[in-house]
């Protein structure tokens, strides 16, 4: 008897990577995405894009690409978002995924039932189901906006970054951006040059990166590995070369070591913040009107506020129960497991510092070896399936990464890559 494909939702960086991987493995699949073209949410034209139009990369290209797809040689270090488009629209040509997706059609359920999944989607306006042996959700992490609740009522513009698409949106308003994570940071130097003034909240401090060092990406420097203690060490020096040191000019001390949580990658924000361009302000009190209070008992006036306060997990088609939530995310195995399901994937939960599109390439590859590695009985995907059931912990190699939501799918790249490549060998690749 035939197997039922499976149901791959998403056709962005991780979803392709899944389609291309599942293909090679000759597993059957049916993908849906709710976008009229692949690309997720590097194309700014999609619904659910919260992409803008000062976008680029924080990771340099080469670290980034796929492996067995690099990026024309004259395509520039840090690509904008309108480049990295194309790159998926080329990757999607190259290893002809198209065919495997239905375009504008909105997943909206995914029920277990006793012989696989009932998939429910909107299409053309009508909805429709099918039968799946599995669902694999590759939908992002970066589509629900984190918005806080503030005291009071803004009379201005309050609106989340998902919402901030070009600068236009700044002409002639005071501007205040609330975080500073490598959106925030991006947008308040758009400020700096279309907005009236430009402002920047943070409750806490960030650990800054260069893009580049000696004239390279900064990403692309090093050499041998080096224990996390020394690399810190080393790290930081260059740090303080060529970032500055960002408290002198405003900006907070960071409230945890290097590596602990994501780096802000932006050379522009120190530099403006040094010459006046950005005004460093701390958290916020209340709103008041257009008058925002922080917590030092200073207060301003402003015309539009924007928070820049990241993103929430979001997979409003299927039960939370069935994803082993723990905290702010889904406890998986190698972040994409489930412990005692083997129809239920959750794809591109994973973050970690240049673990780029190849990591979680190799995720897919992982994960598609072992659906064929079960369906044959080898005895790789058996050992797999035992170890995941015996309980684990996240790829953290030691290190304790802050308590925030964003952090909670976090590893650290080197071990996870290690652990994901180690398991592809075993199952055969």
């Amino acid at each position: 008897m035939q197997e039922l494909p499976i149901a791959l939702i998403g056709a962005g960086p991780m979803g392709l990577a899944c389609a291309k991987v599942l293909a090679e493995q000759g597993i059957a699949f049916q993908g849906f995405e709710l976008h009229g073209d692949v690309g997720g949410l590097w194309d700014i034209t999609g619904p659910r894009s919260t992409m803008y139009e000062s976008a680029h990369l924080i990771s340099s290209k080469t670290k980034t690409e796929f492996a067995d797809f690099p990026m024309d040689k004259g395509v520039a270090d840090y690509p904008s978002h309108k480049v990295l488009r194309e790159y998926f629209h080329a990757f999607a040509d190259r290893f002809d995924l198209r065919r495997h997706y239905r375009f504008g059609a909105e997943v909206l359920r995914c029920e277990p039932q006793d012989a696989g999944w009932r998939v429910v989607w909107r299409e053309g306006g009508e909805e429709h189901e099918g039968r799946f042996s599995g669902v694999m959700i590759a939908n992002g992490t970066l589509s629900e906006p984190n918005m806080p609740r503030f005291e009071g009522a803004f009379a201005g513009e309050l609106i989340h970054s998902a919402q901030y698409r070009h600068p236009d949106q700044m002409r002639g308003k005071r501007v205040l951006v609330i975080g500073g994570g490598n959106s925030g940071c991006d947008i308040v130097v758009d400020a700096v040059h279309h907005g009236l003034c430009a402002d920047l909240s943070l409750r806490r401090g960030y650990h800054f990166v260069p893009k580049y060092v000696f004239g390279k990406p900064a990403d692309t420097m090093g050499g041998l590995p080096l224990p996390m203690w020394l690399k810190r060490r080393v790290d930081g020096m260059i740090l303080r070369w060529f970032a500055g040191d960002p408290q002198r000019v405003g900006f907070p001390a960071p409230d945890h070591k290097l590596y602990e949580s994501h780096p802000v990658v932006n050379s522009l924000a120190i530099f403006h913040a040094g010459h006046g361009d950005i005004r460093i302000q701390p958290d916020i009190a209340r709103f008041e009107g257009r008058t925002v209070h922080f917590r030092d008992g200073t207060q301003a006036d402003y015309d539009l506020v924007i928070a820049a306060t990241g993103y929430l997990l979001h997979y409003p088609f299927i039960d939370r129960d069935l994803l082993n939530w723990q905290g702010a995310a889904p406890h998986l195995f190698l972040n994409c497991l489930h412990p005692a399901r083997d129809d239920l994937f959750v794809m591109g939960m994973v973050e970690a510092t240049g673990l780029g599109w190849q990591g979680r390439h190799e995720q897919a590859e992982m994960v598609a070896r072992y659906i064929k590695g079960l369906r044959e009985g080898s005895a790789a995907a058996k050992a797999i399936q035992t170890e995941k059931a015996q309980g684990f912990a996240r790829v953290t190699g030691g290190m304790h990464y802050v308590d925030l939501p964003r952090m909670a799918y976090y590893v650290e790249r080197s071990a996870y890559r290690a652990a994901v490549t180690q398991r592809i060998t075993a199952l055969g690749g």
